[in-house]
C-alpha cells in the first residue's frame, strides 16, 4: 500500500492512495488505521509530508560506489546527522533559496526508511519489524558550509535550512528495499541512477545500529544516504526523486 497525507478543504487527512484518489482513514496510520469510507481526489489537494517525524536522521558515506569514487574508506559504523523539523518539506512544495547563504546548494536523491513502532536497542533480526515502509527523500545541502570553518564542520546548518528536508509523496509498505533503484531527474535530465543494494549499511541494519544510540519512534525517518551524481542546483531548478514502487517526489528550488 501507499500511504499519504493531504490538506483538503481546510482539513488534514491521511489514507491509502487508490489511483488518483485517497481513501481516507481515521486513527493512527501506524496502529490499525480505520477506513472512513470517504474518498478525496488527489488533484484537488495539497500534499503534506506523509508522516511527521520526531526526528529525521540522514546517512553520509553509505554507498560503496560513491565511497570508491571519492576515495573514502568504508565506515565501521553508520555516519549520520540530524535534519531539524523546520527543514521538513513535502511533495510539490517549493524548496526556498536560503536568505543567509549564497553558496552552492546540492540535491541528493535518497531512499527513506519510515519507522513504524518504537525501536530501542533492537537486534538486526527484530529491526525489520520496526520498519513501517519507505519513501523518497531529497536531502538538500548547503554544501560549502560543511567545511567553511576549519575547526567546526557545520553539518546541522548545512542540512537544516527551511525546506531542505524533502520527503514523500507517500510511504510504500510491503516492498523489498534492496530491489529498488533511486533516480534523480533534474530539469528533465537524469542525474542519479543507483541501486539500493549498493548500501554499506542496509535498512534493517541501520535501524538496529541507530537504535543502540537513540530510541526511534513511529514516524521517525532515516534517509539512507546518496550515491554518485549529486550536484549543485540553481534557482528555478525542478528536481524529481523517482523510486519505482514508491512514486516521484517533485519540487522546484526557488
Amino acid at each position: 500500500m501507499q500511504w499519504a497525507r493531504i490538506e483538503h478543504s481546510g482539513r488534514s487527512l491521511f489514507g491509502a492512495i487508490d489511483g488518483d484518489a485517497l481513501r481516507i482513514h481515521s486513527g493512527d496510520m501506524f496502529r490499525d488505521p480505520v477506513p472512513t469510507g470517504e474518498t478525496v481526489a488527489l488533484a484537488g489537494a495539497a500534499w503534506l509530508t506523509p508522516c511527521a517525524p520526531g526526528k529525521m536522521l540522514a546517512l553520509w558515506n553509505n554507498f560503496r560506489a560513491a565511497a570508491e569514487r571519492n576515495g573514502w574508506g568504508v565506515p565501521k559504523e553508520p555516519l549520520y546527522f540530524v535534519k531539524t523539523d523546520n527543514s521538513y518539506n513535502a511533495h510539490a512544495r517549493i524548496i526556498p533559496v536560503p536568505r543567509s547563504y549564497d553558496g552552492r546548494v546540492v540535491y541528493e536523491g535518497e531512499l527513506g526508511i519510515v519507522i513504524g513502532k518504537t525501536a530501542a536497542a533492537v537486534s538486526a533480526a527484530d529491526a525489520s519489524g520496526c520498519i513501517f515502509g519507505y519513501t523518497c527523500v531529497n536531502d538538500v545541502t548547503a554544501v560549502e558550509l560543511t567545511a567553511r570553518d576549519p575547526v567546526f564542520p557545520q553539518w546541522t546548518r548545512a542540512k537544516g535550512f527551511d525546506g531542505f528536508g524533502v520527503f514523500g509523496p507517500c510511504i510504500a509498505t510491503g516492498i523489498d528495499p534492496l530491489r529498488l533503484v533511486i533516480r534523480t531527474v533534474v530539469n528533465g535530465r537524469e542525474r542519479q541512477n543507483y541501486p539500493a543494494d549498493d548500501m554499506i549499511f542496509r535498512p534493517a541494519e541501520l535501524v538496529s545500529l541507530i537504535s543502540q544510540d537513540m530510541t526511534l519512534h513511529a514516524g521517525d525517518l532515516i534517509a539512507c544516504g546518496t550515491s554518485l551524481g549529486a550536484m549543485p542546483m540553481r534557482p528555478g531548478t525542478v528536481i524529481e526523486v523517482a523510486i519505482d514502487g514508491i512514486g516521484v517526489l517533485r519540487n522546484e528550488y526557488r
